[in-house]
């Protein structure tokens, strides 16, 4: 998979899941542009991590609470060169249910896991209809966006919300912008501290993905079939079937 002279944009790159993705993107020769909210010392040290490997890794700071800064992120990056690809990778995750939640922490999953990612898929989308090129938008979502329950409630309605946008989206930006999402599972053990071992009982391959198989994916979407859009790939050895 080949992203020599492109430009990718990944939200939330500097931790965790969104810095395993940069660090695939930018070994199949991609530009990497790395936002942060408040990760300042994780996305620098990878900037260094990265360049230290000969890539070129770029690094922005936005407060996707703050919805201006979300819809300003395209044109700041866009200061770089040329987008090519979109990761909308940042998101927090509460755990939160009927009772706990309030209308803070409601909004406040909202504001980043949706409505950040619909204002820079606008933006990213414009920017190419300037220009006439080609891009690729890629949302990360999780298997209970599919199958919503009472646990983690504002959480989970915002990544339902995101995997119907992805698939509005696809028709919107088409022909040239193709969008597609990748539903993760079992995959890093939670912050909180979880139940680690009752995870894996549910899911039927048995064990946690490899952040190799994070990068192979997204590297797909990437830079794959153009054909392809409007799909989410789960990634998550099987858990949304049982």
């Amino acid at each position: 998979m080949d992203l020599k002279g492109k430009s990718i944009l990944i939200t939330g790159g500097g931790v965790r899941v969104g810095r395993s993705m940069a660090k695939a993107v930018a070994q199949a020769g991609a530009t990497v542009i790395v936002h942060y909210g408040s990760s300042a010392a994780e996305a620098a040290s990878l900037k260094g991590e990265l360049e230290a490997a000969g890539a070129t890794a770029h690094l922005l700071q936005a407060d996707f609470s703050q919805a201006q800064q979300a819809a300003s992120l395209i044109e700041r990056a866009l200061e770089f060169g040329p987008l090519f690809g979109l990761v909308n990778s940042a998101a927090i995750f509460k755990k939160l249910d009927l009772e706990t939640s309030d209308l803070r922490n409601w909004q406040l999953h909202l504001d980043i896991n949706l409505t950040a990612p619909f204002l820079l898929s606008q933006a990213f989308w414009k920017a190419t209809q300037k220009t006439g090129a080609e891009g690729r938008i890629i949302n990360i979502l999780d298997w209970r966006a599919l199958r919503p329950g009472a646990d983690h409630l504002p959480y989970t309605v915002s990544k339902a919300a995101l995997a119907a946008l992805t698939k509005s989206l696809a028709v919107a930006t088409a022909p040239k912008v193709t969008v597609n999402g990748i539903a993760f599972g079992a995959l890093l053990p939670p912050v909180d501290g979880g139940d680690t071992g009752g995870i894996l009982k549910r899911v039927p391959a048995g064990r946690w993905a490899e952040l190799d198989e994070v990068g192979e994916t997204l590297l797909f979407l990437l830079a794959g079939p153009q054909y392809i859009t409007g799909e989410i790939i789960y990634l998550d050895g099987g858990r949304h079937l049982v």
